[in-house]
């Protein structure tokens, strides 16, 4: 099938789907006054594969037949950079804010493709065809994908089977000749209420005991008994002004409480189903993607806190300061480092299962990690240089009044710009380091595709330490 354009991809989102915003239920998610720009905001995917301009990096044609590249199985260092590419350009299409509807779906097939060989080597299943049906469905309909990983969890010291609720962990309730039928509930599903399917995925490694928790598999978003609880966070701004929200008025993502109330699932979308050792190893090989997926789509984010700081810097007429250059520099390392750890994950890259190349785990981690522990630091030194005014600012109905907007106008002004032209990029600058949407970004940076705590334990993890330590060892003259 051919890619879809922006209206099919709207359209296929009217489907009957179980949403719910602030207590009510969402007749249609594409008129909604704040899910409807989560939906315009996912549809820059089709709109870039549309655009001469950046077809190439988007679309992969191969004899004959055309798909997005994001569900290119990487069989190279190459494609990783390519893919890398196309995760910054999206990104930065969306104003900093990631697009992720074809990324976030094709790490967690990607993973999905590597690890059910494993199982079915040792079980004798035939979750490895279905992962391959499932994925040759996704591409050849350009759907959107989103990922179901994260569990509610409850009392984080029990084990699933432990919880005084079993439903605290999505598990298999019913094995039927049919399939399975799945309750419980995940949390922090991106972009589920504008995706096509859900794929849900373990969130953690499991024992014997916890073997229905062990599950993994995919359903449409309209699946009976499938309720989608949107957050609420932040959507003031996205129903607010562009003129004081020039980013979160523009783009949004939305996150849901994704509850299964006795979901049935086909055995041919059902990938994983009580053999409990695969459930750490499926819920690792999706993490190996997606933080490559991470790492890429923060690049714009760190161009614009060192674009923001400079434009300011200059507005204000300080750009010459000692303090500010020390902080363009810190800025700068912090971007820059991000960068080339990114590509030199992409660059060290090399096949696993079914041939599919994995990043470098060790700079992969270690990139996430530089850019989880240096985020607020950042944010501290843009928001230092910009000023208070971030802060103390006018509305947009200010700078509309005759009353008012001509003393904005007369006096904030700066250094060779205009009061008005001065408060839009103050406003650009409040979106990005002084908002909801700043706000939303800090705890993406900490929590995001996994914590501080496990990116530093994949670090020591992934380490190789014996040539270190030989090393050592053949200095200090020792055996």
């Amino acid at each position: 099938m051919p890619l879809r354009t922006v209206d099919e991809y709207v359209k296929s989102l009217r489907d009957g789907r179980t949403v719910f915003f602030r207590g009510q239920r969402v007749e249609d998610v594409t008129t909604h006054p704040v899910i409807s720009v989560a939906v315009q905001h996912a549809a820059i995917d089709y709109r870039l594969a549309e655009d001469a301009r950046h077809r190439t990096l988007c679309v992969i044609e191969d004899g004959g037949a055309e798909y997005s590249r994001y569900y290119q199985l990487p069989r190279s260092t190459d494609d990783l950079l390519k893919r890398s590419a196309l995760i910054e350009l999206a990104t930065a299409e969306g104003g900093t804010l990631v697009v992720l509807i074809k990324e976030i779906g094709s790490d967690a097939l990607c993973g999905l493709l590597r690890v059910s060989s494993a199982v079915d080597a040792a079980h004798g299943t035939s979750y490895g065809q279905r992962v391959a049906a499932f994925y040759e469905h996704c591409r050849d309909n350009d759907l959107a994908v989103a990922v179901a990983q994260t569990d509610v969890k409850g009392d984080r010291s029990l084990a699933p089977s432990a919880q005084a609720d079993p439903d605290l962990y999505v598990h298999i309730v019913e094995r039927r000749s049919d399939g399975i039928v799945v309750r419980g509930a995940k949390a922090h599903t991106s972009v589920s209420t504008n995706a096509n399917e859900i794929i849900v995925l373990p969130t953690r490694a499991l024992a014997e005991a916890d073997r229905d928790y062990a599950v993994s598999f995919a359903v449409p978003v309209n699946a009976p008994g499938l309720t989608l609880l949107a957050s609420a966070f932040d959507s003031a701004a996205t129903v607010g002004s562009p003129v004081e929200h020039p980013i979160s008025a523009r783009h949004k993502m939305m996150e849901t409480t994704t509850v299964f109330d006795n979901v049935f699932v086909p055995w041919e979308r059902v990938f994983l189903a009580g053999e409990s050792a695969f459930a750490g190893p499926l819920a690792l090989g999706f993490v190996e993607h997606h933080r490559f997926t991470a790492i890429s789509y923060k690049l714009p984010l760190v161009d614009a806190l060192v674009g923001a700081a400079m434009l300011m810097a200059d507005v204000n007429g300080i750009a010459t300061a000692g303090h500010v250059r020390e902080k363009f520099v810190r800025l700068i390392s912090y971007a820059e480092t991000l960068r080339g750890l990114t590509r030199y994950a992409a660059m060290m890259a090399k096949p696993r299962e079914n041939g599919i190349f994995v990043p470098d785990p060790l700079y992969v981690n270690m990139a996430k990690y530089h850019f989880a522990h240096g985020y607020h630091e950042a944010i501290r030194d843009v928001q230092d240089i910009a000023g208070g005014s971030l802060v103390t600012g006018p509305g947009a109905e200010d700078l509309e009044s005759r009353d008012t907007a001509a003393f904005y106008d007369k006096y904030y002004a700066g250094r060779g710009i205009s009061g008005r032209d001065r408060l839009k990029a103050l406003a650009l600058v409040k979106d990005l380091v002084a908002s909801g949407f700043g706000a939303y970004q800090e705890v993406l940076a900490v929590h995001a595709e996994g914590s501080l705590e496990a990116e530093k334990l994949m670090v020591l993890r992934s380490y190789d330490r014996k040539p270190a330590i030989n090393f050592v060892r053949r200095l200090a003259g020792l055996a």
